[in-house]
């Protein structure tokens, strides 16, 4: 079983590049939003056409265990991709949106399970108690859910908590600070958030405006949300990222939040 670093932090993280990262919680192995195909385009007919522009640092051979993916949505190749789909028949539990269970159910069966706002599912430890995950709020660009997901469909977020541990969100393709701070209501203060950002942009979509947060909105995220540490993902190797590593530093340090950052091992 391929093992993670030891972090600075309450547990360790592994990030693979654009959304993907693997992370030991509760005694369960979580992995977020699984992208392991090789540069090159993707996309559907009538959907813009999506670049990757460098490889995953590791390959699904390399995970081990994977108990339970967290996957904000099924319908993009920069969330979900060919290797995704294939790891995904391995794994005991997808936990998705309402949609992307019923077509992955068509393969993986019970196995893919959605999560509405506020629903909540209990998972066993393996050393006793359970970890609950819940769906929480996302919405994959600027404006009012109503107007965004016809456009770029539906997303779900997760928060994590269990007895003895620091509470977990992972956001998502979310670019709403409003669902931000819903999400801080019920559960601040967060002790890891793994943020989506790279402030991804597309000229036919709401006017070019980011689709997940910006680097500057990724640091307002985390004050929000009074998170300890923050684990950036989604911000490289996609084409469509307009903001990388080095604009989050620069957000998080004019946000006095740069002690925050962690940023996975990469190698």
């Amino acid at each position: 079983m391929s093992s993670l670093p030891a972090t600075t932090s309450e547990f360790p993280v592994r990030v693979f590049g654009g959304p993907t990262a693997l992370f030991e919680y509760g005694g369960l192995r979580f992995l977020t939003d699984p992208t392991f195909d090789g540069p090159g385009d993707y996309g559907r007919p009538g959907r813009p056409v999506l670049t990757k522009t460098a490889p995953s640092t590791g390959a699904p051979a390399d995970l081990g265990r994977i108990d339970v993916v967290l996957l904000s949505h099924d319908e993009h190749a920069d969330n979900l991709d060919t290797s995704g789909r294939a790891l995904l028949t391995g794994v005991p539990l997808t936990l998705t949106t309402r949609g992307g269970s019923e077509r992955l159910g068509e393969s993986l069966g019970e196995k893919a399970t959605s999560l509405a706002d506020w629903e909540s599912i209990e998972l066993d430890r393996p050393d006793g108690g359970t970890v609950t995950v819940t769906g929480v709020p996302a919405i994959h660009g600027p404006g009012p859910r109503e107007e965004v997901e016809p456009v770029t469909g539906e997303v779900v977020g997760f928060v994590l908590s269990g007895e003895g541990l620091p509470t977990v969100y992972v956001s998502g393709d979310n670019a709403s600070l409003d669902a931000v701070r819903e999400i801080a209501d019920r559960f601040a203060p967060i002790g890891t958030a793994f943020l989506f950002a790279g402030a991804p942009r597309f000229p036919v979509l709401f006017d070019n405006r980011p689709i997940v947060l910006d680097s500057a909105q990724a640091a307002e995220a985390a004050r929000i949300l009074g998170a300890g540490r923050v684990v950036p993902v989604h911000y490289d190797s996609w084409a469509h990222f307009t903001e990388g590593r080095d604009d989050l530093v620069a957000a998080f340090t004019t946000a006095g939040l740069a002690d925050r950052l962690d940023w996975g091992r990469r190698n």
